[in-house]
């Protein structure tokens, strides 16, 4: 991949896919993981003398209409607390033909939600060189990986006009999940739970060539998933609720996880084990958490939104635990370890 290592960046113009679709409550950023992650790439550029970084990205579904619910203002005041040495710009979508001027001692800017025009989902050429030609834009970075699957305008259609960048957390979440995928070091344990094993069966099926060992848990354990493979081992015993519901896997079968996490020396996990919701249902998820970020020697991998969602959580009450990787890709990163090609990545190479 080319990244932002391999070029010039003094005196530029520097436009840079971020992700910051990150949970808001009561009209502020709940999680600023997402908003952190990318902090390495852009204070990067700024030490390379870019002349200006300008960052989008989206928020939510607003389905190509200006929404209140999902502006960005939330993430712009939550990005100048993370950066209180600048000044963050923040501005509208531009019209067509409109130049955004942005005063000289303001460094970095922050565009409104691109998913406030219908253009960024429909990949079109207009849209996003309507947002080149009016921040004059240079160069342009990709370090939105979790959007890298979708051929939508920031990812795709930018490449017919910029040349394009991986940036540092794009760079980190891609060599993580190869050194997953090709040549691992064993023992490698895959961790399924969840509760649509349509979604997952793909993933059991690729990894059962690469695995030593995959466990499944969550709902598909729960409704008597029947594996097709020897190195697979299903939840066997499950906490249940008054109605008999089971809601969590049993004090047997996160044992054996818990020895089988210990033992390995690669381990991606995606889907929780039970209704971690219900801090009741929560326990193995909890202690296969707790004990992957605790295992030093080997490479972790923490994928899919909701599990993502659960660790950095849990990181926050323990900051401790320390993981390879705690992607902020759902889609991206299930399609990457499935070996489909990304859009966003195309982009990069060509």
């Amino acid at each position: 991949m080319k990244t932002i290592r391999d070029i010039n960046i003094k005196d530029k113009n520097v436009l840079v896919r971020v992700d910051y679709n990150v949970p808001l409550k009561d009209g502020k950023v709940e999680n600023d993981l997402r908003i952190r992650a990318s902090l390495p790439t852009i204070n990067y550029l700024i030490e390379q003398g870019a002349q200006k970084v300008i960052l989008i990205t989206h928020l939510g579904r607003p389905e190509g209409k200006v929404n209140k619910e999902f502006t960005l203002s939330p993430v712009a005041k939550a990005l100048q607390k993370l950066l209180p040495k600048q000044t963050i710009g923040y501005y509208p979508l531009p019209k067509a033909n409109q130049e955004i001027t942005i005063p000289k001692e303001t460094k970095i800017a922050l565009l409104e939600n691109l998913r406030f025009d219908p253009g960024e989902e429909d990949n079109s050429n207009e849209f996003i060189k309507n947002i080149i030609d009016s921040v004059k834009a240079d160069i342009y970075v990709q370090d939105g990986f979790a959007v890298i699957h979708r051929a939508h305008a920031s990812t795709d259609a930018v490449k017919n006009f910029l040349p394009v960048y991986a940036g540092y957390l794009l760079e980190k979440e891609i060599n993580n999940l190869e050194a997953a995928t090709k040549d691992p070091e064993s023992p490698v344990l895959l961790i399924i739970g969840g509760a649509k094993v349509e979604d997952k069966q793909p993933l059991i099926d690729k990894f059962a060539r690469i695995a030593d060992q995959i466990v499944v848990g969550g709902k598909i354990s729960a409704d008597g998933y029947k594996p097709k493979h020897k190195n697979i081992y299903v939840a066997e015993d499950f906490d249940e609720d008054n109605q008999g519901q089971k809601l969590d896997i049993g004090p047997i079968s996160t044992g054996k996880l818990a020895g089988y996490i210990t033992d390995a020396k690669t381990i991606i996990w995606n889907g929780l084990l039970g209704y971690a919701e219900n801090p009741t249902y929560a326990t193995s998820s909890t202690i296969a958490a707790e004990l992957i970020g605790e295992h030093q020697g080997a490479t972790t991998i923490i994928c899919g939104g909701d599990t993502t969602g659960f660790v950095e959580n849990l990181i926050k009450e323990h900051p401790n635990l320390d993981y390879s990787l705690v992607s902020t890709g759902g889609g991206a990163s299930l399609e990457f370890l499935l070996g489909n090609k990304l859009p966003g990545l195309e982009a990069i190479k060509k």
